[in-house]
């Protein structure tokens, strides 16, 4: 008896975790080519487990996959940015609704020290710091939530965006990098309320920000690539 085949697994999930956190921090951008046998070499693995690695980010929406092309880091189109903060804002607000009814004085303080580090890691322009503690934030709220499923489906899609979230925020300036971190304190504000429809409307707030945050970056790419395509323009 071998088990070959579970060391196989163990290999393409690393290769998945790695490749996911490169296009989460923007080290593969999107659109850019995903060339098997070059990334086997620069992992230092088979191309079998690569491929894998590629098929699980692809389920993901984090790599796509066509005939004959090869794959590519997934772009985000304008409805799919719709679709998905339309997702992210009914299941943000059922985790504030969550979040709410469990209320603790510890929740509060946990949730405050996180973000007075993140003002702080803002007001010395540390946008990676900023960026792992807005992350963790997040991830905080959905422990808080105290619901596997729902964590998971949240993560997943924030995991989707996450690039482009960082894209985002490291687009911003000084101030307005300030700012983004304080309006947290806005969030747990309207959950320490006890009012579950502030606590909502907060959140559909916060999500619907980062939402144009995206967009606006991301057209600006759009423009700057079709100036460098036609000097004209």
């Amino acid at each position: 008896m071998t088990f070959g085949s579970v060391s196989d697994r163990n290999i393409s999930a690393k290769v998945a975790d790695e490749l996911r956190d490169a296009i989460q921090n923007g080290r593969l951008e999107p659109g850019e080519r995903l060339v098997e046998r070059k990334l086997a070499d620069s992992l230092g693995v088979s191309h079998i487990p690569v491929r894998e690695a590629l098929a699980k980010l692809s389920e993901e929406g984090l790599v796509e996959r066509t005939p004959r092309r090869g794959a590519r880091v997934a772009s985000l189109t304008d409805k799919e940015l719709q679709e998905i903060t339309g997702l992210r804002i009914v299941l943000e607000q059922y985790v504030a609704r969550s979040v709410q009814q469990s209320w603790t004085p510890k929740s509060d303080q946990t949730l405050r020290r996180i973000v007075r580090q993140m003002i702080a890691a803002a007001e010395k322009e540390q946008v990676e710091s900023m960026f792992a503690l807005d992350s963790r934030f997040h991830e905080t709220l959905w422990e808080l939530a105290d619901n596997r499923t729902l964590l998971t489906t949240v993560s997943q899609l924030r995991s989707r965006i996450n690039g482009f979230l960082r894209a985002a925020n490291g687009s911003l300036a000084a101030d307005e990098l300030v700012a983004h971190a304080r309006s947290h304190e806005a969030l747990i504000d309207a959950l320490a309320s006890g009012d579950p429809a502030r606590a909502e409307a907060a959140m559909a707030d916060h999500v619907q920000i980062a939402a144009h945050r995206i967009n606006a970056v991301s057209h600006a790419n759009d423009a700057d690539a079709d100036r460098a395509a036609d000097p004209a323009v």
